[in-house]
């Protein structure tokens, strides 16, 4: 699939290493963690996910990110996609727990603003290394009860997510979701998993796409060689039982990473 040119229209910095930038093509039938290629041109295409239907909220973390961040209003972008599965879209009157971790707010926070539209219960809880590295604090308030929780106490509470998920009643909810740092991701799992609550949970994760509709194989996960590109990046926890997945993955020469 060939990408399509987008104009920057607007950037806000979210946090220090994050900054959301706006372009003039809405892609309106886009579901909650689905992602898009972003082709920075001279020098790489790197998958990123809509924080809304007109936008990518981006952490700099690398050359291409780097890249992306020296521009500015007016210049373009080429984009391919939306990409993969989403995020399933809870029904009214259920229940469900959002679990974010820094840039994993993205894609969570127009689920929990789809979800609070639709009549679910949205709880959330979101976690950052510290105050100033909070995304979409206000999206997820506004879509229901939020708890906060920072490494370094200087918002909310002093810890991890983690900490928030021990002590609530896991049963209560009919869905749970989230994204963040794998590491994260992987004890929040064994948590769930241990309450028997993996099954109703979503996790979307991240890896080295190439071609992201499922033919080169890069992204493929041990031992099922589930392709996070297209059967994901989000997938129901029980597809990842006994898998890679908080162990390691694979960089772009196909050795093992950890995460």
């Amino acid at each position: 699939m060939r990408p399509i040119n987008v104009t920057i229209t607007k950037t806000v910095d979210e946090s220090p290493s994050t900054r959301t930038f706006y372009f003039d093509k809405s892609f309106e039938s886009a579901t909650p963690g689905q992602f898009v290629m972003v082709w920075i041109r001279g020098v790489d295409e790197v998958p990123m996910t809509l924080s809304y239907t007109n936008a990518i909220t981006v952490q700099k973390v690398g050359d291409a990110t780097s890249a992306l961040f020296e521009l500015d209003v007016g210049d373009s972008l080429g984009i391919r996609g939306p990409f993969g599965n989403g995020f399933t879209l809870p029904q009214e009157d259920e229940k469900i727990l959002v679990i974010a971790g820094g840039v994993g707010s993205a894609p969570l926070a127009p689920l929990a603003e789809c979800a609070s539209y639709a009549g679910s219960d949205v709880t959330t809880i979101l976690g950052a290394r510290s105050s100033d590295e909070l995304i979409f604090r206000s999206r997820f308030s506004m879509a229901g009860a939020l708890n906060v929780t920072t490494d370094d106490g200087s918002t909310g509470r002093k810890g991890f997510v983690t900490d928030v998920l021990n002590e609530i009643d896991i049963s209560d909810y009919d869905r749970i979701y989230t994204c963040g740092p794998e590491i994260m991701m992987a004890h929040v799992f064994e948590i769930l998993h241990k309450a028997g609550a993996h099954e109703r949970t979503e996790f979307s994760l991240h890896r080295y796409f190439k071609c992201a509709i499922g033919v080169c194989g890069a992204c493929c996960m041990d031992p099922h060689g589930l392709r996070v590109c297209k059967d994901g990046p989000v997938f129901n926890g029980e597809l990842l039982v006994d898998t890679e997945f908080g162990e390691y993955k694979r960089g772009a020469s196909g050795s093992r990473v950890g995460v």
